[in-house]
């Protein structure tokens, strides 16, 4: 009986505050780790929803080879065979053990490098990708820029440890999730096991991958350990939780596994993936052409405000279907654009035309208000009896 008057006194609370406009605070419980630096991304819209110490250059390790993966797919072909030179052969640190002249498929040179962590692979693929070594770096280099990875500078493929080789838990994030929307990279980071044919021996390599989160954490789907003496325990995992994906980082963390359990649990509890915008979603005189999702912690939603920005009627890309964009902020901020397309003339009365395209602007609804207070009547009813959500 208790339970029952606490849970109907919070939803007068809820209802009344949500009535007079306000909202409710989100409830966020604090997080700790022990690390030097993390962070937290959720992988669909990149936005970091957790960092300590986000901004600063850290020693990496092997999660160096996130960036040579990704770069290794985007720049090679994964059907060539790749010869293991001297270089590659002797590479210190962790192995899969190549024998100098040995060759190996791209696609199975980057499970050994994903799964096992092999250096000698690192640099294998450098010098096949690359060109060389160095060219490879300068690739890897190239795709911290282009990803706007401020904080980040490589000096070799493998990441041993270097004094110029460095990246800060935020750009070490935003760099997992944007590898992470790579199909290839994806399924080599989430496979446990993965065998590959050896050359020398009647039997086949057999990789078990080293990331402890695959089977630790229900929903674990990447990505990366690393560690070396300077830069102690590195790791960066992914799990998937009702379609949404986040990403935790941990530098220099001695507890990491325990981390980043409580990192994942914390994100998927705080900040559940929202549709904002559904496609075909009609808004005044257009449609969204796309969706737009975003994660957002109890008390947003209520603050995205949006914007239609229209092309000019006579503009041909609106002949062509493409009649503008809704841009979508949140505390004033723009989080993302959603491309739209005409399905009713404009009326003249609410929008303002720009002078220098002749686009015009208006402010549109794309929620209700009374969305906090019916999440809330929700969260009541499912506290007084029991059961899920109807979908």
């Amino acid at each position: 009986m208790k339970s029952l008057v606490s849970a109907l006194a919070a939803f007068v609370l809820l209802l009344t505050s949500s009535l007079a406009g306000g909202h409710v605070a989100a409830a966020h419980g604090k997080l700790y780790t022990n690390a030097k630096g993390a962070a937290l991304i959720d992988v669909e819209s990149g936005r970091i929803l957790y960092s300590t110490r986000g901004n600063e250059r850290m020693r990496i390790a092997s999660l160096t080879k996130i960036m040579t993966a990704i770069v290794a797919i985007e720049h090679g072909n994964l059907s060539d065979s790749v010869k293991t030179s001297r270089r590659a052969a002797g590479k210190e640190g962790s192995s899969i053990y190549l024998k100098l002249g040995e060759e190996m498929s791209l696609h199975n040179m980057l499970y050994g490098l994903m799964l096992r962590s092999g250096n000698d692979a690192a640099t294998a693929i450098a010098e096949h990708v690359g060109g060389t070594e160095e060219g490879f770096v300068f690739l890897m280099n190239q795709k911290a820029e282009e990803l706007g990875l401020d904080q980040t500078h490589f000096m070799n493929p493998h990441g041993l440890d270097h004094d110029n080789h460095y990246s800060s838990p935020n750009d070490m994030a935003r760099l997992t999730a944007y590898a992470l929307r790579n199909q290839t990279f994806k399924e080599i980071v989430k496979t446990k096991v993965k065998s590959a044919p050896n050359p020398n021996e009647q039997w086949d390599y057999k990789w078990y991958n080293k990331n402890k989160m695959l089977s630790m954490y229900e929903g674990a789907d990447g990505v990366k350990t690393g560690y070396t003496k300077l830069a102690f325990r590195c790791l960066v995992s992914s799990a998937t939780r009702d379609g949404q994906q986040l990403a935790a980082v941990t530098l220099n963390d001695g507890d990491d596994w325990n981390d980043h359990r409580k990192m994942l649990d914390w994100g998927f509890a705080n900040y559940p993936l929202e549709t904002v915008i559904k496609k075909g979603q009609k808004l005044t005189t257009v449609a969204a052409r796309t969706a737009f999702r975003y994660p957002l912690a109890q008390g947003e939603k209520s603050r995205l405000t949006a914007k239609l920005v229209r092309r000019p009627a006579q503009d041909v890309r609106y002949a062509l279907g493409d009649a503008g964009v809704i841009n979508i902020s949140l505390d004033g901020k723009l989080i993302g654009s959603v491309p739209v397309r005409a399905i009713a003339a404009p009326s003249d009365t609410s929008a303002r035309t720009d002078q220098r395209n002749g686009s015009e602007s208006e402010n549109i609804e794309i929620g209700s208000k009374s969305d906090s207070w019916i999440s809330a009547v929700r969260a009541v009813f499912g506290a007084l009896f029991g059961g899920k959500e109807a979908a």
